[in-house]
């Protein structure tokens, strides 16, 4: 049976830490808890957004776009995969794609939570149920977690994953502190221009962090290298991780 790979924090404690932050957030906002630190923050970025911070926030938010976060990854997948004449390569993003869809989207449904702009903008909620979670019947709540903070932790985590691979076909290395950077410093970016611009309030923020950490140390545990294929694949079956 193949070994999952390290991570870092090592062991399953931290994955359980994860999950019980975000439980413990969700039950706090539902009990009414931190809906007035919510508030204070968007009303503080409401006041401090000039139009030449508004823009620039703006374009960076771009880092967070799921579908072309998942197209970039996609592509760089086929390539290494062309490359080595393996579908390897292929399989994170694939999974990345059914991961962040089978939790992203049901997460934002169930708990039915508006955006701070939904008071200013149609459909013009009262600004005390904008906050408040499980309050739309499922009509306008799509904020709680941030998608955008989830999907860039899950997809730079999957080109971080792959962009030594793509380097090394054509003889190149990428240094270790890079690829840190590509990990990390997108997500922040997202997730202080997500809350800046009050697309989000700052805790379907941190529910996105949470979220998208405990995704991405899932797929970062995947033997991708070691999966057994099927039968016709099993000629196209060349290793692409670095060894760890």
């Amino acid at each position: 049976m193949p070994r999952l790979r390290p991570v870092r924090p090592a062991g399953w404690w931290f994955d359980g830490l994860l999950l019980a932050a975000l439980a413990g957030l969700t039950v706090a906002l539902a009990s009414g808890h931190l809906l007035g630190l919510d508030r204070a923050v968007a009303d503080w970025a409401d006041s401090h957004r000039p139009a030449a911070a508004f823009w620039v926030a703006r374009v960076l938010n771009f880092l967070g776009q799921g579908t072309p976060l998942t197209l970039l990854a996609a592509g760089v997948g086929v390539v290494v995969g062309l490359r080595l004449r393996s579908v390897r390569p292929i399989l994170p993003p694939v999974v990345a794609f059914l991961l962040t869809n089978l939790t992203i989207g049901p997460l934002k449904l169930s708990t039915d939570r508006a955006a701070p702009s939904a008071s200013v903008k149609p459909p013009y909620l009262p600004e005390a149920d904008t906050v408040r979670l499980f309050h739309t019947d499922g009509v306008y709540g799509m904020s709680y977690p941030s998608g955008h903070v989830a999907n860039a932790i899950v997809w730079y985590g999957v080109l971080a994953l792959l962009l030594p691979a793509l380097l090394r076909t054509v003889g190149r290395t990428v240094p270790p502190r890079l690829v840190t950077v590509v990990r990390v410093l997108p997500p922040l970016i997202v997730l202080s221009t997500t809350t800046y611009l009050g697309w989000h309030w700052l805790t379907d923020s941190v529910a996105g962090l949470l979220l998208g950490l405990l995704l991405d140390r899932l797929l970062h545990r995947v033997p991708w290298d070691d999966l057994p294929l099927p039968g016709p694949l099993r000629n196209r079956d060349r290793p692409f991780t670095s060894v760890s």
